[in-house]
C-alpha cells in the first residue's frame, strides 16, 4: 500500500538527525514532545492525495507529473496569486493560524529567488542551474523547508567581524564543499526541516566575505547539532491544552561544527553583494510574506471569535464597554483582509514576467501585525479577567466528585459548565500559558525589530508629493 505524503514526511526525518532536548539526543519521530505537531503537519501533507482537497492547495505539475503545493506556484497572472492565497489559507485555517512555519514560508522564498534566478547570473554563473535543480528537487520530494538567517545574540554592541565565533563562518573548502562554523538563530520547525536555506540577514561589509553565504543545509548534515528549547506539548492532553497539544512549533538553535555544506548545495558564497541582493530580493519577500500576513489574517479572526466566545459566555457582550473592544478586533481583521486585497489587486509583473504582490502593502499589515497581536491577547485578557483563574485544573474533574459545585457555580450565561470549562482552557492556553507567552514573542519579533521596520517603512516611502502638498498650501497663503 501506497503512503501517504504526511507518512512519508514522517519517515524522511528518520534520517540521523541530531536533535537534542533538556541534554540528550531524541528521536522526534518518537518523542512525546513533538508528537501532536508531527500529526498535525502530518495531516496537512497528506491533504494533497486527497482529491476534495488537493486542486484547493496544489497544481498539477508536468515536471514532476503530480500535484505540488502552491506555494512553489509561479504566479503570472492574477488567478495564480488566488490559488497561491487560497492554499495558504486553507492550512492556516487547519491550524487557527497559529502554526507560522508549516513551510510554504519558506517554499515561497525560494520560489521567488527561483524566479528571478537570470538576477545573480552576474555573482555567480552557476546559480541558475543550482536553484533550478534544488527547485524541481524541493518540489518531487515534497520537502518541508526552513529558512534560517538571523546570528544568536552574543554581542549585539560589537562589529560584524570583532568576535569571529558571532556569525556563522566559512573556514575552510574543499573538493565536497563549503566547510562551515558558527550558529544560527531561530530554527522555528528545525528539528522536523528536512533542509535548511542558510543565509545571513544583515548586511556583510565587504571586508568579510567568509560570512557572506547562501546555502540549502541537509537537516542530517554531519556536524549539525539542534537544540531545542523546552517543549510546550509534551505531557499535555488536548483537553486542558488544546492548542500546545496540538501546535507547538519547535524552536531550535543549529550548531555547524565544521559542517561541510556540497558544492551543489552552495548557492552563492564569498560576495557580500549578492547577498544583500538576495535580501532585498522583492520577489521572495513579497511571495513569502503575503503568506505570513494571510495566517495573520486567519490567526486575528481565530482570537476574534474566541474573544466573542469569552464575552457572550459571561454574559458582557451587550456592555458597551465590552463591544468597544470587539470592535476594535474586528476592525484589526478587517485592516489585514483589505491590505492581503490591495497587495494582490496591485501586484506587478517584474521583468521576468512574475507577478508580485505590491509589498508596501504587505509590509504594512506585517508591522501593524507586531503591535495587532499584542494588542488581541490584553483585550482577551481583559474580558475574561479573573475567570481564567475560576477553572478547575483539568476538565476531567467535572466528572469527578466535584462535578456536582463545578455544574452548578461555574456554569455562563449561555454555556453549561463542561463547555465554559474548556472555552476558558482553549484560552487560557492562548493569552497564559508557555506557549502564548512565546506566540506573543513571535508576532511581535519573527520579522526583526519592530521599530527598526517601521523606521524603515518611513525611510524607503516616498513622501515627496505629501509633503509637496504641504508647501504648496503653506506658500500660497
Amino acid at each position: 500500500m501506497q503512503l501517504t505524503r504526511g507518512e512519508q514526511f514522517i519517515n524522511s526525518l528518520k534520517d540521523g538527525r541530531k536533535v537534542w532536548l533538556e541534554g540528550k539526543e531524541i528521536e522526534v519521530t518518537t518523542h512525546a514532545a513533538f508528537h501532536g505537531t508531527l500529526n498535525t503537519i502530518s495531516r496537512l501533507f497528506t491533504m494533497l492525495d486527497e482529491p476534495e482537497l488537493s486542486n484547493q492547495i496544489g497544481f498539477y505539475d508536468t515536471a514532476q507529473e503530480k500535484i505540488v503545493h502552491n506555494a512553489f506556484l509561479l504566479p503570472r497572472e492574477q488567478a495564480d496569486l488566488r490559488k497561491r492565497a487560497a492554499a495558504f489559507r486553507i492550512w492556516a485555517e487547519h491550524t487557527n493560524g497559529v502554526m507560522s512555519r508549516l513551510s510554504d514560508y519558506a517554499r515561497s522564498r525560494l520560489t521567488g529567488w527561483y524566479a528571478t534566478k537570470e538576477r545573480y547570473h552576474v555573482y555567480d554563473k552557476h546559480f541558475g542551474d543550482k536553484i533550478s535543480r534544488y527547485y524541481e528537487e524541493a518540489k518531487a520530494k515534497d520537502l518541508f523547508l526552513t529558512a534560517v538567517q538571523r546570528e544568536p545574540q552574543v554581542n549585539r554592541s560589537q562589529a560584524i567581524g570583532d568576535d569571529p565565533d558571532a556569525i556563522l563562518r566559512v573556514i575552510g573548502k574543499n573538493s565536497e564543499g563549503l566547510i562551515v562554523r558558527g550558529a544560527k538563530m531561530i530554527a522555528t520547525a528545525g528539528p522536523y526541516s528536512n533542509d535548511f536555506i542558510v543565509y545571513p540577514v544583515t548586511k556583510i561589509p565587504e571586508n568579510h566575505p567568509e560570512y557572506a553565504h547562501m546555502m540549502i543545509v541537509p537537516a542530517n548534515s554531519k556536524g549539525l547539532h539542534m537544540m531545542c528549547r523546552e517543549s510546550f506539548a509534551e505531557l499535555r492532553n488536548h483537553h486542558d491544552y488544546p492548542i500546545s497539544s496540538r501546535y507547538d512549533e519547535m524552536d531550535a538553535v543549529l550548531f555547524f561544527d565544521d559542517v561541510v555544506v556540497p558544492w551543489e548545495r552552495v548557492l552563492l558564497h564569498d560576495n557580500p553583494e549578492a547577498l544583500w541582493q538576495i535580501r532585498m530580493n522583492e520577489a521572495s519577500s513579497s511571495l513569502a510574506y503575503h503568506q505570513s500576513i494571510i495566517r495573520l489574517q486567519v490567526k486575528l479572526e481565530f482570537v476574534t471569535g474566541l474573544a466573542c466566545a469569552i464575552a457572550e459566555s459571561i454574559g458582557v457582550n451587550q456592555f458597551l464597554n465590552i463591544q468597544e473592544k470587539l470592535g476594535e478586533l474586528v476592525n484589526q481583521v478587517q485592516t489585514i483582509k483589505g491590505l492581503i486585497i490591495a497587495s494582490e489587486v496591485e501586484a506587478k509583473a517584474d521583468e521576468f514576467g512574475n507577478l508580485i504582490p505590491a509589498f508596501t502593502y504587505i509590509e504594512t499589515a506585517r508591522n501593524l501585525g507586531s503591535r495587532y497581536y499584542p494588542r488581541a491577547l490584553e483585550i482577551i485578557q481583559t474580558i475574561g479577567a479573573g475567570g481564567f483563574f475560576q477553572v478547575p485544573s483539568t476538565c476531567s474533574e467535572i466528572e469527578g466528585p466535584l462535578g456536582t459545585y463545578i455544574q452548578t457555580y461555574l456554569q455562563g450565561a449561555s454555556l453549561k459548565a463542561d463547555e465554559k470549562v474548556k472555552l476558558f482552557k482553549l484560552a487560557w492556553d492562548l493569552v497564559g500559558s508557555p506557549l502564548a507567552s512565546r506566540h506573543k514573542l513571535y508576532e511581535q519579533f519573527y520579522a526583526g525589530d519592530p521599530v527598526r521596520n517601521l523606521a524603515g517603512q518611513y525611510v524607503n516611502f516616498d513622501k515627496d508629493k505629501m509633503i509637496g502638498e504641504v508647501f504648496s498650501m503653506v506658500r500660497s497663503s
